[in-house]
């Protein structure tokens, strides 16, 4: 069963839109590697208010996406740099609970 990754860190929602506009080929680059890992989905969100970067993702496992952030890390330092984010990104892995009632996302 797949897992979600979320990344959330205080920053530029704007500043890291700049630089994906500006570095389409780097983020390009990267989500080709992701894709090599086995990356199922991936998104970028920012907070209403401005302050806040989400990052979520869907992978195979835990090792897939711990595979790839650890061979990615030099290209999405920058990437975290442009969005204002002043502390190391800390992701967390979420599993999916057994209640009975998934809904959308082709259950």
């Amino acid at each position: 069963m797949s897992v979600i990754m979320s990344l959330e860190l205080a920053g530029d929602p704007k500043g890291l839109e700049q630089f994906a506009s500006q570095n389409e080929d780097k983020m390009a680059a990267v989500l080709e590697a992701a894709k090599r890992h086995g990356l199922i989905a991936h998104r970028f969100y920012g907070s209403d208010d401005g302050s806040k970067v989400l990052v979520l993702d869907e992978w195979p496992d835990r090792q897939s996406f711990e595979s790839f952030f650890e061979e990615q890390g030099p290209q999405i330092r920058p990437m975290m740099e442009a969005a204002g984010a002043t502390s190391e990104p800390a992701p967390t892995i979420w599993r999916e609970l057994a209640t009975h009632d998934v809904y959308g996302w082709g259950a």
